[in-house]
C-alpha cells in the first residue's frame, strides 16, 4: 500500500469524530482567545488502559497520557526570565532548572519527544529524562546534547525524519521540519552539534539544532500532529492527515504563507491548537498570559484558521486542562 494511501487508511480507520472535551465537558464550538478561564521506554506489546488526555504545559510543550504511559513533547516548566518579553533579551542568562515546578507535575515521563534545541524547548529535559528514566527522541543535536549532561547513549534516539516508531498501542512518526525565522529573516541561537559539547551554561548554549514535527497516533484514539516552530517543510506532510494539529504561532511574517501550507499540508484538521503564543517566562498558571502584541497575532491566526480551514474548529488551550479528542 503506497505511504500515502496508508497513512490516510490509518487516519480514517481510528473511529474519532475529533470532538474536544475538557474536564468531561464537549466544547461544539471554537473557543476565542479572550475567553480562556482560570482553572522507561515502553514494549511495544504494552497496550493501554483508560483515556487519552492532553495538558498544555505552555510553549509547544505538552503532557500526554496514554493509559498507564506518558509522552512528553518539548516539556518547558523552568519558564525562566530572559528579558526577552520585557525588551532586555540577555543572551547569556544562566540554565537554571526550577526542579520545584518541574517535580510536581512529572510524575512519570516514557517517552520525551523534542522539536529542537531551543532552551525554551530542550532545557527541562535532561533533568526529567535523568529523573524518570524516560527515553529522548530529537535531532543529532539533541542526541549531543544528551550526552554533554551526561545521559547515557542508551536512553537517546537520534531520528531525523520519516521514523515511524512502534509503542504498541500507539504510533510517533517523526517529521523533517523547519524553525521560524524573525523580522530579520534570522533564526536565533542557529547551528547543530555533531558531538557531545561541554555541559551547557546558558540559554545560548542551546542552539536550534535543525527542527522537527511529530505525529502521534493512538489505537482507537486521534492521531494528532505537533509543531514546535512556525515554519513547515509542506511536502514532507503529505498524507499524514491528522484529526488535530498543535500549531505554533508565528511572530513575524516573514515565512510566507506559513498556515495555508501548513494546513493545506496537513489535509485541514477537524481541531487546530494554537501554541507558543503565551508569555513563557511567567508562572504557569491561568488564564495564559499573552503579550499585547502578541494577543493580536494569535487573534489574526484564529481568524486565518476559520478563513483557511472552515471545517477546523479552533482550540486556545488552556494550561494543565486535560483535553480529550
Amino acid at each position: 500500500m503506497p505511504s500515502l494511501d496508508r497513512r490516510r487508511f490509518l487516519r480514517d480507520a481510528a473511529a474519532t469524530t475529533a470532538l474536544v472535551s475538557a474536564g468531561g465537558l464537549v466544547a461544539g464550538v471554537a473557543t476565542p482567545a479572550q475567553a480562556a478561564p482560570s482553572t522507561a521506554a515502553p514494549t511495544p506489546t504494552a497496550r493501554r488502559k483508560g483515556p487519552v488526555s492532553f495538558r498544555w504545559w505552555g510553549t509547544a510543550g505538552w503532557r500526554v497520557d496514554i493509559g498507564d504511559r506518558t509522552v512528553l513533547v518539548d516539556p518547558f516548566l523552568s519558564r525562566i526570565d530572559t528579558g526577552l518579553f520585557t525588551g532586555a533579551f540577555k543572551t547569556d542568562t544562566a540554565l537554571t532548572v526550577r526542579t520545584d515546578v518541574i517535580d510536581p507535575r512529572v510524575d512519570r515521563a516514557t517517552t520525551v519527544l523534542v522539536t529542537h534545541t531551543h532552551w525554551d524547548h530542550f532545557m527541562d529535559v535532561p533533568y526529567i529524562a535523568e529523573r524518570t528514566g524516560a527515553r529522548v527522541f530529537g535531532t543529532l543535536t539533541a542526541y549531543h546534547l544528551g550526552l554533554a549532561y551526561e545521559l547515557p547513549s542508551t536512553q537517546l534516539s537520534a531520528v531525523k525524519g520519516g521514523e515511524v516508531l512502534d509503542f504498541g498501542d500507539h504510533s510517533v512518526e517523526v517529521v523533517g521540519s523547519l524553525h521560524s525565522r524573525n523580522p530579520s529573516y534570522s533564526v536565533a541561537f542557529p547551528g547543530v552539534r555533531v558531538s557531545p559539547p561541554p555541559q551547557p551554561a546558558t540559554i545560548a548554549d542551546l542552539p536550534e539544532g535543525d527542527t522537527l514535527g511529530y505525529l502521534l497516533r493512538v489505537d482507537g484514539g486521534p492521531s494528532v500532529y505537533f509543531t514546535g516552530a512556525s515554519d513547515v517543510a509542506e511536502r514532507n506532510l503529505t498524507g499524514l492527515a491528522p484529526d488535530v494539529a498543535m500549531v505554533a504561532m508565528q511572530n513575524a511574517t516573514t515565512t510566507g504563507d506559513y498556515l495555508p501550507r501548513l494546513l493545506a499540508g496537513l489535509d485541514y484538521p477537524k481541531v487546530v491548537v494554537p501554541v507558543h503564543y503565551d508569555n513563557f517566562e511567567t508562572a504557569l498558571q491561568n488564564p495564559p498570559p499573552v503579550a499585547p502584541t502578541d494577543r493580536t497575532r494569535l487573534n489574526e491566526m484564529i481568524a486565518a484558521v476559520r478563513r483557511i480551514s472552515p471545517r477546523s474548529r479552533v482550540l486556545v488551550p488552556e494550561y494543565e486542562t486535560a483535553y480529550h479528542f
